[in-house]
């Protein structure tokens, strides 16, 4: 009997990969042989087996501090700690522009196993356009972005703020999987301006600027940007405005600015409250017609929190949304929690034991200075401790960072 057509060889061992258990086995199986390779690491093949199997939560990159693995007993550390003797997340591997006013490459985002680098003036020269980079840690790959041409931005007025993001993988089967984009959000005093760079044309375009106006506010009070978190094809910013509280939205396959309320429904309750103190907000999911969002309060000491869980729900004429409770859990106490994100089906928190308190209370207490980060399902509420890092590594930001292990990790740029 003729063998079978090789198309028809793939095809049955794809079926056969796609039910192994564990990213981890696939990684094995990816080993064996070059034709199982080639098959595990096809784009397709590896859409399918990700819609199976979500890429784990490793740990956490820090702007300082580098990577932050999972530890044990989360089920994740073993291949947290494969990825940090791997990886290089001191970014070694990245030169350095020649200009002694620039300061050391810190990350500003993690996406799809890249990092996005940037490097700013290290004295302290705020509100300028900076250098950035893309690399891979693992193959220690790196693509230097060219600037913004001036053309580009001596047109507008005054700059306020600049945050750099890494625009998730495209859906396109055709699409090379070595390709990038990153997006950088300008804010000027009169609109908000959003540049994209793509590593296939080598060059950066105008792909949206809205007049504050448009969006309907006037310039936002609260000039910082970089408390973003990517969700089903969005970037979301909130609490942008001190004055009307609004959700600020980017849709990054047409993108398109707009804004939702978030002073309203619920979230007006909330913050009428006497005895609550509304910490920070969050978009933890985005469904089809509603949004969903948790908010970290604080309720009547500072040890106690909170996590109120909202959706907007389309009002009878259709023409706006208001929030609703749908559930609140408690957090353990004896930490000072602070809301990192939000993303793939998680929340992040980091608790700070004591930190901020003086040290004659944290020896009465038996607190210790570390600072703990925190997963939390946003569908079973299932709080999970991640790591741990000392407090005086604590970045202000913070990345987590999903992945494969390392051998189904191919070289990304």
């Amino acid at each position: 009997m003729a063998p079978p057509a090789p198309h028809l060889a793939d095809e049955i061992l794809e079926e056969i990969f796609i039910l192994l258990p564990t990213p981890a086995a696939l990684a094995r199986a990816s080993t064996a042989c070059a034709s199982f390779r080639r098959i595990i690491t096809a784009r397709s093949f590896l859409r399918r087996f990700h819609k199976l199997h979500p890429p784990p939560l490793l740990g956490f990159v820090a702007d300082k501090g580098g990577f932050h693995p999972a530890g044990d007993p989360h089920p994740s550390a073993p291949l947290a700690r494969a990825l940090a003797d791997g990886a290089d997340f001191s970014y070694s591997f990245v030169p350095k522009p020649n200009d002694g006013l620039l300061g050391p490459w810190y990350p500003r985002d993690v996406r799809d196993g890249r990092v996005l680098l940037e490097r700013g003036c290290q004295y302290g020269i705020a509100s300028v356009f900076t250098s950035l980079a893309v690399c891979d840690t693992l193959s220690r790959r790196y693509v230097l972005l060219p600037p913004i041409p001036k053309k580009m931005t001596v047109q507008q007025k005054r700059l306020v703020e600049f945050e750099p993001m890494l625009a998730p993988i495209g859906e396109d089967e055709d699409e090379d999987e070595t390709s990038f984009k990153v997006i950088c959000t300008a804010y000027y005093e009169s609109k908000l301006v959003a540049f994209v760079f793509s590593s296939v044309t080598r060059q950066w375009c105008i792909a949206a600027s809205p007049s504050w106006r448009s969006l309907g506010t006037i310039e936002p009070s609260w000039k910082r940007m970089y408390r973003f978190n990517y969700l089903r094809g969005c970037f979301y910013w909130t609490a942008l405005w001190c004055d009307k509280l609004k959700l600020l939205v980017l849709v990054t396959r047409i993108m398109k600015f707009s804004t939702v309320d978030i002073l309203a429904g619920y979230h007006l309750q909330l913050m009428n409250q006497p005895r609550l103190s509304v910490c920070m907000s969050t978009v933890v999911d985005a469904t089809k017609g509603a949004l969903e969002m948790f908010t970290l309060v604080g309720i009547d000491e500072p040890t106690s929190f909170h996590i109120h869980h909202t959706t907007t729900r389309q009002n009878s004429g259709g023409s706006s949304s208001e929030w609703q409770q749908k559930n609140v859990t408690a957090l353990p106490r004896r930490c000072l929690y602070y809301i990192l994100g939000a993303t793939e089906g998680f929340l992040f928190l980091r608790g700070v034991g004591a930190a901020l308190w003086d040290d004659q209370l944290c020896r009465a207490l038996g607190w210790d200075k570390d600072v703990d980060f925190f997963s939390l399902d946003v569908k079973t509420f299932e709080l999970k401790k991640v790591c741990r890092a000392a407090y005086y590594d604590f970045p202000v930001r913070v990345h987590s960072y999903f992945g494969f292990p390392p051998p189904l990790s191919k070289p990304s740029l």
